[in-house]
């Protein structure tokens, strides 16, 4: 809670034993926080340092916490001005990249990032940079990047960024695949799925892309693409992608429930994952459910649309609205 103020986990557990205490020796303070007595007199010369804690002058060796709404909102006013500073900075320096490169020399349009570390560090810095989309082709094989979840795109998803993804039907056979997908779901992010993406892309606000330019085995090496003619062309690359793939809509899988009329959720998500590809055994798989459950219940619904192929029921569950077009 209050690492944003410069306070480790050691030091914010001092301080709110200290405010709750009121006042207490080391060896006491210690005890109760279960910690070396030279680490926790290392946690109160920390505070001391930032005003949140001070020595008694009354009892020598005795320590008392700082009023939380004195000290810690001096702390918080001097982080909103530095931030502020900071901000004012990057301001000035947008401004002055503005006047310098109004025509960007074509090698300033690209730039070419080695190592694993480095496209990671970039593929986040990218998602952290958005301010209104991120689209991205996922296939089955990441190097750098393993499956959807990242803690940038969590982060990029709790600021507003929409999220439009394209995976690879194979990805959904993969351990964590199906969760993965049903966690981005779950964030609001809109997910396709293909046979196969051309290459695996992520786009920032149409303005920044990242495109992977090795292979398995090699060491992972990408391109980044600045707002450009280049630019514009993956983005068309994706949005054609885009408008191929298949909608993916997945429920929460809970216990085996015999379909009625009306498909329940996991209905839904067997439907989905069939019309995406998936075999019968590979649904039963990610769903645990026995092969025969699978079965019986696409049996079943197709007994209420009234058909008799299994193509027939995927063209009149997309007509019914029973899955995304």
């Amino acid at each position: 809670m209050l690492g944003a103020i410069g306070l480790d986990e050691g030091q914010e557990a001092a301080y709110r034993a200290l405010v709750a205490m009121g006042a207490a020796e080391v060896p006491d303070l210690a005890h109760r926080l279960a910690l070396p007595v030279p680490q926790t007199e290392r946690a109160l010369r920390h505070l001391e340092r930032h005003g949140l804690a001070a020595q008694s002058t009354a009892r020598p060796g005795r320590w008392v916490a700082a009023p939380p709404t004195v000290a810690l909102g001096a702390l918080l006013t001097q982080q909103r001005h530095e931030l502020e500073q900071a901000e004012l900075a990057a301001a000035l320096l947008a401004q002055e990249y503005r006047a310098e490169v109004t025509e960007p020399a074509v090698h300033d349009l690209v730039e070419v990032v080695t190592g694993a570390s480095a496209v990671a560090h970039r593929f986040h810095q990218l998602q952290l940079g958005a301010a209104e989309e991120v689209c991205a082709l996922v296939s089955s094989r990441p190097q750098v990047v393993t499956g959807m979840e990242n803690e940038a795109e969590e982060q990029a998803a709790v600021r507003g960024v929409a999220y439009r993804v394209v995976i690879e039907r194979e990805v959904l056979s993969l351990p964590t695949g199906i969760r993965e997908a049903s966690t981005a779901l779950a964030r609001g992010e809109q997910v396709r799925v293909t046979g196969q993406v051309p290459t695996r892309l992520v786009i920032a606000d149409r303005s920044l892309a990242l495109v992977p330019l090795t292979g398995p085995g090699a060491e992972p090496a990408a391109l980044v693409v600045h707002a450009s003619g280049l630019m514009e062309s993956l983005t068309g690359l994706f949005e054609a992608v885009w408008r191929e793939a298949l909608p993916l809509r997945l429920g929460a899988s809970g216990a085996p429930q015999e379909s009625g009329g009306v498909p329940d959720s996991t209905d839904i998500e067997i439907l989905t994952l069939l019309l995406a590809g998936m075999t019968d055994s590979s649904v039963a798989k990610h769903l645990e459910l026995g092969l025969r459950t699978v079965q019986r219940r696409v049996k079943n619904l197709m007994d209420v649309a009234g058909v008799t192929t299994r193509l027939q029921l995927g063209w009149y569950a997309c007509e019914r609205g029973w899955v995304a077009r």
